[in-house]
């Protein structure tokens, strides 16, 4: 069974979403979706700077199985990356809600990382 946190909020497309600040979020892939792709080769991350919509694929993972698109939980700015994950893509699979992380956004005035999935939510939907 994979690991879901409580604390997170998530997408239906496997991002984990963690509130830092009123205005800030962290996102990541989820344990089920690393578990799904395999072992992690390779993570084309955003650029700082970069302006996205929610629902942009604005990063690729790339696993021994399949690439896949990771897509913006909600309007804003990239303000930060995991550039550790550039030399050691393999902590998307060790540590996926830590040190696995991708990216921060700094949202947009007005938006709100309300409408994503609670962890009981996005258990369910990882059940069907």
């Amino acid at each position: 069974m994979s690991n879901i946190p409580g604390d997170l909020k998530y997408t239906s497309s496997h991002e984990w979403v963690r509130e830092e600040s009123e205005n800030i979020i962290t996102i990541g892939i989820t344990d089920f979706a690393q578990e799904q792709l395999g072992d992690v080769v390779f993570v084309d991350l955003p650029e700082e700077g970069t302006e996205v919509t929610a629902g942009d694929s604005i990063a690729v993972v790339e696993s021994v199985k399949a690439a896949s698109d990771i897509y913006a939980p909600a309007t804003g700015t990239v303000i930060e990356i995991n550039e550790t994950l550039v030399d050691s893509p393999e902590l998307v699979n060790e540590d996926p809600y830590e040190n696995g992380w991708f990216f921060k956004i700094q949202l947009a005035e007005g938006e709100a990382a309300e409408d994503l999935m609670d962890a009981e939510s996005y258990q369910d939907q990882c059940s069907d």
